[in-house]
């Protein structure tokens, strides 16, 4: 009878699951539908480097123009839908979860979301325009650039979403304090060595070399480190204290006599 039982716990799992899956991919495919309409306001906004400088942009197969329009509403429908998707992650998993977890699980999918956002909006906005402009200096008057679009959004694309991933880093340092898999101690001791990396993360994800535009991508990030610190710090201070609570309550039991 158990066994039967947990055969159902495992089926009625799958099934939520299912339907978490079937509502995301719904919910991203009908807004990416929606961003079509929109589609050529975007690329417009994602050309607008180029535009600046008066550089044309070409395709060479006669379907990639709409496949690019396709690519950008799939990627503006993902971002569109990562409400949705998150929310869906949150109903899946809060179950399972204990009171006071369900709060922290419910401030993750809230500030995730948001800090992802940022991010790919900080790449966009604070890095993405200049350093396209600086790589196309390269050219001189000797070299014409001739870009397809295709590969021009796929670059776009895989330049935005390191950002977003970057900015998730104090959330995801919350939860391994609350695991205890970071100290406060470790993050101080190797400060040093997370400045050269942030740095070098800097350098490889901005597509110019020059100084000003690694400092510019270098600083925000090296603030989430120490955001990422603090936050580690907070949550230890927390833990020692709740310990110290049950210690203290424990030594308060009275001592219980067996005759």
């Amino acid at each position: 009878m158990a066994k039967k039982t947990d055969e159902m716990t495992v089926i009625s799992h799958l099934e939520e699951l299912r339907r978490v899956l079937i509502i995301s991919i719904i919910s991203t495919t009908v807004l990416a539908v929606a961003s079509y309409f929109f589609s050529d306001r975007i690329l417009a906004s994602l050309m607008e480097p180029l535009t600046k400088l008066g550089q044309k942009v070409f395709f060479t197969g006669i379907t990639e123009a709409i496949f690019v329009k396709i690519k950008i509403s799939f990627f503006t429908g993902f971002l569109a839908a990562l409400p949705i998707i998150l929310w869906q992650i949150w109903s899946f998993i809060i179950p399972a979860l204990k009171k006071n977890e369900r709060l922290y699980f419910t401030l993750f999918v809230f500030i995730s979301f948001i800090s992802f956002l940022g991010g790919v909006a900080f790449g966009f906005f604070g890095v993405y325009s200049m350093g396209v402009i600086f790589l196309l200096q390269f050219a001189g008057p000797t070299l014409t650039p001739l870009l397809t679009i295709d590969k021009y959004i796929s670059f776009t694309i895989s330049f935005l979403l390191p950002f977003g991933i970057v900015f998730e880093f104090p959330l995801i340092s919350f939860f391994l304090a609350k695991l205890e898999l970071v100290t406060y101690n470790f993050f101080a001791r190797n400060r040093r060595y997370a400045i050269l990396g942030v740095v070098a993360l800097a350098a490889i994800i901005t597509p110019t070399p020059d100084l000003i535009t690694c400092l510019i991508v270098s600083g925000p990030m090296y603030l989430l480190f120490e955001v990422s610190v603090l936050v580690v710090r907070i949550v230890e201070r927390r833990i020692a204290r709740r310990r110290e609570r049950e210690r203290l309550a424990e030594m308060a039991e009275p001592a219980v006599t067996v005759k």
